[in-house]
């Protein structure tokens, strides 16, 4: 079973990612901070939905950290940060996908079902 990391410090995102993937038959991991994110990393997700701005550690910290051990872990940002520059520095740290808020749930299952192929 493919299994997927969210990263996000608002509780309703989390709730309805969760939901989300569950129901396309993913194993869901929850992170509600960067540094419970890196402990998670353990676990091998092969996707990683991670935010930037979050409390401890940010998703562009933990973003470099995963392309630094293992560059087989996808990394898509979801965030509400949209400015060019901030989506040039997300990809330029290896994220795979760089989505912003408010997002379709369509779109984004779609592009994770891409990935993991």
């Amino acid at each position: 079973m493919n299994k997927i990391l969210i990263v996000d410090d608002e509780p309703n995102i989390l709730l309805s990612l969760e939901f989300l993937f569950k129901k396309e038959g993913y194993q869901v991991l929850i992170a509600r901070n960067g540094e419970e994110a890196l402990a998670l990393l353990e676990d091998s997700p092969e996707v990683v939905i991670l935010d930037v701005m979050m409390p401890k550690v940010d998703g562009y910290e933990v973003c470099r950290h995963i392309k630094s051990q293992n560059s087989a872990t996808k990394v898509v940002f979801l965030t509400a940060k949209g400015k060019q520059q901030d989506r040039e520095k997300g990809l330029s740290l290896g994220a795979d996908l760089y989505l912003t808020k408010p997002f379709s749930t369509k779109e984004l299952a779609a592009k994770i079902k891409e990935l993991m192929k």
